[in-house]
């Protein structure tokens, strides 16, 4: 089950560079590979952290009685319209969470090129850069995207001992944190090994062999296709969908 945390710092995963100078400077970003090049404190691979390390992770607010994030699509990425239009589908037909293109609203996301995926986790306010790499299919976009409304990776969860093994053994040296338990809110729903927020078995594998296993068998982790069930029905949660719809 996906893991949300309002945040009190953002955290953030993946293969980071930076793409421009000057503040705010943005970042290239792997869900998979992890070396720290840039201005930005990183976490947990795709998930960027603001400067501010006070700043708090809040939901994305209604506005006129709606629930519809303001998105903008930089040019630099005009080719890949259809794809980031897809995952943003994933999430709206199934919940209450709609997303508009951006008129003059000041709190919106902006989705920019990177060489990976990355976000940071729930709305920060202003100009919200969401990343978009070459290798990123919609459902890897839509995995950032959930990160931007508030949730975090499952296998951070309290109690995922339970239901999955870290094999740090196999950990990449230096990427242990990619790991670590974080506290957060599960809103009453269980684990869920088909998140589209779980790692995969081999996420920062120093040596090929498995960083994560799951205790049941004959499960796959790590899927980027679709939203499961508990997916949805946690969105539909955080955001009060029963009201809105």
């Amino acid at each position: 089950m996906l893991w949300l945390i309002l945040l009190v710092a953002c955290l953030s995963e993946g293969y980071i560079n930076s793409l421009k100078t000057g503040p705010p400077h943005l970042i290239q970003t792997s869900e998979t590979q992890l070396d720290f090049e840039a201005d930005y404190a990183v976490q947990e691979g795709d998930i960027l952290l603001p400067t501010d390390r006070n700043a708090v992770s809040q939901l994305w607010a209604m506005v006129d009685g709606r629930l519809s994030v303001p998105y903008e699509i930089n040019i630099d990425l005009e080719a890949r319209t259809e794809d980031i239009l897809n995952a943003l589908n994933m999430i709206s037909k199934k919940t209450c969470v709609r997303f508009h293109p951006r008129a003059d609203e000041t709190d919106y996301l902006h989705f920019e090129y990177g060489k990976g995926c990355a976000s940071y986790v729930g709305c920060i306010g202003g100009e919200q850069p969401l990343l978009v790499g070459p290798k990123c299919k919609p459902g890897n976009i839509c995995h950032e995207i959930l990160h931007s409304l508030g949730f975090q990776h499952e296998h951070s969860r309290n109690d995922r001992g339970d239901h999955v093994t870290i094999l740090n053994e196999n950990i990449a040296s230096g990427k242990e944190d990619n790991f670590l338990k974080r506290r957060g809110k599960t809103l009453g729903l269980k684990y869920d090994l088909d998140s589209i927020m779980h790692y995969g078995t081999n996420y920062f594998s120093r040596n090929g062999k498995p960083t994560i296993e799951p205790k049941k068998s004959g499960v796959t982790i790590g899927q980027r296709s679709y939203l499961s069930d508990l997916d949805v029905q946690r969105i539909r949660k955080l955001y009060n969908c029963g009201k809105t719809q």
